[in-house]
């Protein structure tokens, strides 16, 4: 059976998206687009979509969560540090 190209389409954008949420690139908006992704390749599986509605939570969480200490984005936009003042 051949896959269609708009589902390989996806699974390369879910790819690229996925080398930028390693290297810590863009993390906000390729965690988006990494949950959009998996979830139509999760909407194009009906027979075991769970694999994609994990890997698209995982996303929107990074996408919320935002860049880390060692990230690309830390690198280039300085780290964003929240200081709470004592009681």
């Amino acid at each position: 059976m051949a896959t269609p190209p708009a589902l390989i389409n996806l699974q390369l954008a879910a790819a690229a998206t996925a080398v930028f949420l390693l290297v810590g690139l863009w993390t906000p908006v390729a965690g988006v687009l990494t949950a959009m992704a998996e979830v139509c390749l999760a909407l194009s599986h009906p027979v075991d979509p769970w694999w994609h509605i994990v890997l698209g939570a995982l996303g929107a969480a990074l996408a919320m969560l935002g860049p880390g200490a060692w990230s690309l984005d830390a690198r280039l936009f300085g780290r964003k540090r929240i200081l709470i003042p004592p009681r």
